[in-house]
């Protein structure tokens, strides 16, 4: 007869097997006399191979030394070099062998990096003698790139940590394979590592960069100068070269000076990036801010810049939700219509949605809906009707993307009128200021060879389109101007 299963015999037959609660992370114990063998194991240096997973009490005591007088303020310090500590000497297998009693406290080892100022301690170091490990020796200066570097340390370190910790997590457990003596070696080591006491690493008390600099202060700029090139910053910003509000409120009456007199876009836009610098790194944020960001806007506007026109939109975006007063209503037509070339739906609903009553009502707002609508219902006729008819500067937005509605409106009227067109049917319909600038516009597009006279049955002479075999041409066109448009406003 088969043996009943475990769960029916024994102890087990009241449907559970009882056993002893495990209470900390040491190996779990076992139901019978097995237990405090396995116990004694886990917790002594020499446990027969059993993995020693337990903080020996000169650890503890070690720790508790530690933070018996700390300083709030070094307390974060002392952690960290308490935590690299214990971990390297889980990593190196050494933390039962080590002499915790005579370990130097991380406080007098941070205390030993700050006087060192930057050169290494030398062998005459009064301190207790201590133990070490490591493949390399801290000591030997000739190994290291400089006396003053900590960094190649701290990279061994912890370089060295975490390819163990992948490997083994300390708190699992540690293999014996090591003899007793290699242990104490490598405790010997250790220690000695610990003593040769290095300078911090983001730390130089001898540079006199920025020293006039009070970081808990909001930066003011001490520069006069009125017109400054812009470069992008790669460290902290120098007083020096930063100019002062009132300054730069008469820098921005010489740029708008300049720009009505000489037109000359790659000089105002770098000079407008200096000025929009200036106000970023000394946290100035005020009408006058809102002012730069909106003239720079429509001048780039102007010139077709739509990558500075989308820098300076977005921040004008983040300005007037903090409540400082500008022209928002126009700017918000324009994002529409920004929205509208980009062909972006998920900001438009999401835009479409904050407006308000008010909002709608404004002129500039109600045209740009409009033009939303006429594309959205592919009424050309009407698009190309609020495109000649745009306030402000929706028109040069509108200019981005007009060639685009051109060509789709062309590719809809090559299907609807056969077998030609006429070309002053063309310059009307799709906004165009002449015949001669609609003709230049087909044959850039490849209809040069479709564009011919016709004499009509009343005896006068048009110059028409071949529809029929236009239609391939532009349905094409249209699909390769209806890519993708970047945040930069280019294709």
């Amino acid at each position: 007869m088969a043996a009943p299963p475990p769960w029916r015999s024994g102890a087990a037959s009241n449907g559970y097997t009882s056993v002893e609660a495990r209470r900390s992370f040491a190996a779990p114990r076992t139901v019978g006399s097995s237990t405090t063998t396995t116990t004694a194991a886990a917790t002594s240096p020499t446990g027969g191979g059993a993995a020693k997973t337990t903080f020996p009490d000169p650890l503890k005591q070690y720790v508790a030394r530690t933070f018996e007088n700390i300083a709030e303020a070094d307390k974060k310090d002392v952690e960290i070099e308490l935590k690299r500590i214990i971990t390297d000497a889980f990593n190196e297998k050494v933390v039962w062998s080590i002499n915790w009693d005579e370990m130097p406290l991380p406080q007098v080892i941070l205390q030993k990096r700050r006087n060192s100022q930057g050169q290494q301690v030398t062998n005459s170091d009064k301190s207790p003698p201590l133990k070490s490990f490591g493949k390399f020796s801290i000591s030997d200066t000739k190994k290291r790139k400089s006396a003053g570097d900590d960094t190649t340390i701290t990279n061994k370190y912890t370089e060295r940590s975490d390819k163990k910790a992948r490997q083994q997590s300390p708190y699992t457990g540690f293999s014996d394979k090591l003899s007793q003596r290699d242990k104490e070696k490598r405790a010997t080591r250790f220690a000695k590592e610990l003593r040769a006491v290095t300078p911090p690493i983001e730390r130089n008390i001898n540079s006199t960069t920025h020293m006039d600099i009070d970081v808990a202060q909001p930066l003011v700029g001490r520069c006069m100068t009125l017109e400054k090139r812009y470069l992008r910053l790669t460290s902290a910003p120098d007083p020096d070269n930063v100019r002062p509000l009132h300054v730069l409120e008469k820098t921005l009456e010489l740029l708008k000076k300049k720009w009505r007199e000489e037109q000359n876009y790659a000089y105002i836009c770098d000079q407008f990036k200096s000025l929009r610098q200036d106000l970023t790194v000394q946290h100035i944020k005020t009408e006058f801010t809102v002012s730069v960001y909106e003239i720079h806007a429509r001048i780039a506007l102007e010139k077709g810049d739509l990558g500075e026109y989308n820098q300076c939109q977005s921040q004008l975006a983040n300005l007037y939700a903090e409540g400082f007063t500008g022209q928002e209503e126009e700017f918000k037509a324009y994002r529409i219509l920004y929205l509208l070339h980009t062909c972006n739906r998920a900001d438009m609903n999401e835009l479409l949605a904050i407006l308000t009553p008010t909002d709608k009502q404004h002129p500039n707002i109600q045209h740009s809906l409009q033009v939303r609508s006429a594309l959205a219902a592919g009424n050309y006729h009407k698009f190309f009707r609020l495109y000649l008819d745009a306030p402000s500067m929706g028109g040069y937005l509108m200019d981005s993307f007009a060639g685009r509605e051109r060509i789709a409106a062309l590719a809809c009227i090559c299907r609807a009128y056969r077998p030609d067109i006429d070309i002053r049917f063309l310059t009307e319909e799709l906004g165009f200021e002449s015949d001669k600038e609609c003709v230049e516009f087909l044959c850039d597009h490849g209809a040069e060879e479709l564009i011919q006279q016709k004499v009509l049955d009343n005896g006068t002479t048009s110059i028409r389109l071949n529809t029929q075999k236009a239609s391939p041409i532009f349905e094409q066109a249209k699909q390769n101007a209806f890519k993708k448009v970047d945040i930069k406003g280019q294709l």
